[in-house]
């Protein structure tokens, strides 16, 4: 069987469309620049992601909670932060056409096309070194024009509450989750008993407006994040062995807890020019996607910048005080875990790709724990009631238990081929020896061979597969 993983993005955009994983948000109205709706599998599959995280990162850890915290925060939230004055990109304009770029990114593309013998690292690059090198260089925009000089562009959303017109108040849609955790780090310690180290994780929509479109759901308008904020005391936590565990942790998520394969990873170390400067240590968890190796997960040692700062700003009193020296009061350090579920998604789906040309399929060779169903259920035929009544019994015990489909379309084969290629890992077919020995075939993805199960057994047997 020849199969190989010839994935690139157009063929990721279209199979998503075509079978609902991801489509272009309003689309009857020509869509929205860098926003995309997520179908039926499309919510499955985030779901599973979600669920999976949530499980290893905060259930099945002693020393993680969960909060969620509101979209819309407290203006003065992102000026102590930062993000009102400094969350900005680099923004260059077209001359003639005066679409927008960002500039490092158009950088990046003008070496993929013109490589220099020395090495440029761009992350980092500040305003002046962005100047500096279009100008040396000539760098020009996809339609060929000069761009204006680069300037920063802040990315925050603004919007107002209130209804009368003068009166309303300026918020922010937020930027990341991070700091409804901070805002709320005295509440938790409060009504808790959580002792450091300890962690609070979260899962929620982010906004920010980016300048750079394509590149399918990588990088989008809203999207979703999933992020830990884990407090521990400096003197008393080495905070690079606590880096290191952390690490590790989202290694064995991406790789054994979803399945994605180890030579598509790596790590990447922030330069000191990239990294913020408030962070001691910044590494970004890489997969190579088609466009090449990008960020998928950043895990950074914030130290107390954020807790300090709305101490700062809100005069509230933020310290912990340690259990066995009471008269001991200080701001906890945090080390920063933080990915885009969108982001994984998207990784799942280029990951899973792979086109088998022996039998002419493609097949979404997810995970089984990943698959958006786990099963599917066919009645070999339509016109028999008892086939189809038994088989409905069947799709109704699996999906008490897990993800299931329904699928009386067609012959076998297409509804094999359609399974294949959304990525369920297993076919139950309900037929006339069914209803002799109360068995059914159960047809495997991936080798696409097929056995006889007694009905009494199925559920446990594929539950054994996916939770294996």
């Amino acid at each position: 069987m020849t199969q190989e993983n010839q994935v690139t993005l157009e063929k990721i955009a279209a199979l998503s469309k075509r079978r609902g994983f991801v489509y272009p948000t309003s689309d009857i109205y020509g869509g929205l620049t860098s926003s995309y709706d997520y179908g039926p599998l499309g919510t499955e599959l985030l779901r599973n992601i979600r669920n999976l995280w949530w499980r290893d990162m905060v259930t099945c850890r002693e020393d993680m909670v969960g909060i969620d915290s509101q979209i819309l925060l407290h203006p003065e939230t992102w000026v102590a932060s930062g993000h009102v004055t400094a969350f900005n990109d680099p923004l260059v304009e077209d001359k003639v056409t005066h679409k927008r770029y960002r500039a490092d990114h158009l950088i990046e593309q003008w070496l993929e096309k013109h490589p220099l013998d020395e090495k440029v690292v761009v992350e980092g690059m500040t305003l002046a070194d962005i100047a500096d090198f279009i100008e040396k260089y000539k760098v020009k925009t996809v339609d060929g024009n000069d761009v204006f000089p680069p300037k920063a562009f802040n990315i925050m959303f603004q919007t107002a509450i209130g209804v009368v017109e003068g009166e309303k108040m300026p918020v922010y849609l937020r930027g990341e989750t991070a700091q409804g955790i901070f805002t709320n780090f005295a509440n938790i310690l409060n009504s808790t008993r959580v002792q450091l180290p300890f962690g609070v994780g979260q899962i929620g929509k982010s906004f920010r407006n980016e300048i750079t479109t394509g590149q399918f759901v990588f990088r989008t308008l809203e999207f979703e994040q999933a992020e830990i904020e884990y407090f521990f005391d400096p003197e008393a936590t080495d905070w690079q062995v606590l880096f290191k565990d952390w690490q590790d942790q989202m290694w064995r998520f991406i790789h054994e807890t979803i399945g994605i394969r180890e030579d598509k990873l790596r790590w990447r170390r922030h330069s000191d020019q990239e990294r913020s400067f408030y962070s001691k240590e910044t590494y970004d968890l890489e997969y190579e996607f088609p466009f090449g190796f990008k960020e998928l997960w950043g895990i950074a040692y914030r130290t107390d910048y954020d807790l300090q700062r709305h101490v700062d700003h809100s005069g509230k009193d933020l310290r912990y005080r340690d259990p066995q020296l009471p008269t001991r009061t200080f701001i906890p350090h945090v080390i920063e875990p933080a990915v885009g579920v969108n982001r994984i998604l998207m990784m799942a789906l280029c990951d899973a790709y792979w086109e088998d040309t022996d039998n002419n399929r493609i097949v979404m060779k997810f995970k089984p724990n990943m698959a958006p169903y786990k099963a599917a259920v066919f009645p070999l035929v339509k016109n028999k009631p008892e086939i189809v009544g038994k088989a409905r019994d069947v799709f109704h015990m699996l999906a008490r238990r897990m993800g299931t489909n329904w699928d009386d379309r067609g012959n076998i084969g297409k509804r094999y081929f359609y399974q294949d290629e959304i990525g369920t890992p297993f076919c139950v077919t309900v037929d006339y020896q069914t209803l002799e020995d109360d068995t059914v075939t159960v047809r495997e993805r991936d080798s696409m061979q097929q056995e006889r199960v007694p009905i009494a057994e199925l559920t446990a047997k594929l539950m054994q597969v996916i939770e294996s």
